[in-house]
């Protein structure tokens, strides 16, 4: 495995300093070639050693990371923020698969971090992603609003409220859309579950993840959940009284 070139972007001092430290100890196959505490520094030191790798802060002294990688674009390296954002941002990289690091920084996360970017660069992958973070992170104060959506051959960008079920097929989850539209993608419906229920999204049955917004009916006495396309999806008795009150106390 070839050694990654890594540089440390963060306005802390202490920050790059401890990031520094982490790498050299934990990551045998990777070396921090430089590091930069504002955009102006960071945009001439990636561009001196054309890093593999960034560990990037998003406030940089009245500036942000965002303000760097559009000065970088075409980006050729790996992007891995790292950040004390707080549970709208960090939800804001989940859906739009990018990796982060939370701070403080643990070696393990760190180690592993590093791992998957020693990965060849999908340099329109990584366009997608970073469209979709942007759009996500525009207001903090409210959920995401899109999520990226990968399959072997194409990428894309989803609106939530265009995602009327997503449902288990095998080792993959197949997402149903309110224009008619599904899309197959690699991932088990447990991952989506875990990305979507926080943002108006339940799992219904053990095959079945739907968008509240999109329940015409409960059909208790069949156990059956009747969408607003015309989808009849499975109800388990034990979810059944979980999702009845859940809709009653989001119409009060």
């Amino acid at each position: 495995m070839e050694t990654l070139k890594v540089i440390i972007v963060d306005d802390e001092k202490r920050v790059r300093t401890s990031l520094r430290h982490l790498v050299t100890m934990y990551c045998p196959n990777a070396i921090v070639v430089s590091e930069a505490g504002d955009v102006e520094t960071a945009f001439t030191e990636i561009n001196k050693f054309s890093p593999d790798v960034v560990l990037l802060d998003i406030q940089l002294s009245g500036r942000s990371g965002f303000d760097l990688l559009k000065k970088l674009v075409p980006i050729n390296f790996k992007i891995i923020f790292v950040t004390a954002f707080n549970q709208y941002a960090i939800q804001a990289f989940k859906f739009s698969a990018i990796d982060y690091l939370l701070k403080p920084v643990s070696p393990d996360e760190l180690v592993a971090a590093l791992q998957k970017a020693s990965t060849l660069i999908d340099k329109k992958d990584l366009a997608f992603k970073i469209e979709t973070l942007l759009a996500n992170m525009e207001n903090l104060s409210h959920e995401p609003k899109k999520i990226l959506l990968k399959t072997q051959e194409t990428v894309y960008i989803v609106n939530l409220s265009e995602i009327i079920r997503c449902e288990a097929d095998r080792n993959y989850t197949r997402f149903y859309l309110t224009d008619n539209r599904t899309i197959l993608v690699s991932g088990s419906l447990i991952d989506y579950d875990e990305t979507l229920t926080p943002s108006g999204f339940f799992r219904a049955h053990h095959s079945h993840l739907i968008n509240l917004e999109c329940i015409s009916k409960i059909e208790k006495h069949k156990m059956t959940v009747v969408l607003k396309d015309g989808s009849v999806i499975p109800l388990a008795n034990r979810k059944k009284d979980a999702l009845i009150q859940f809709l009653e106390k989001s119409i009060k």
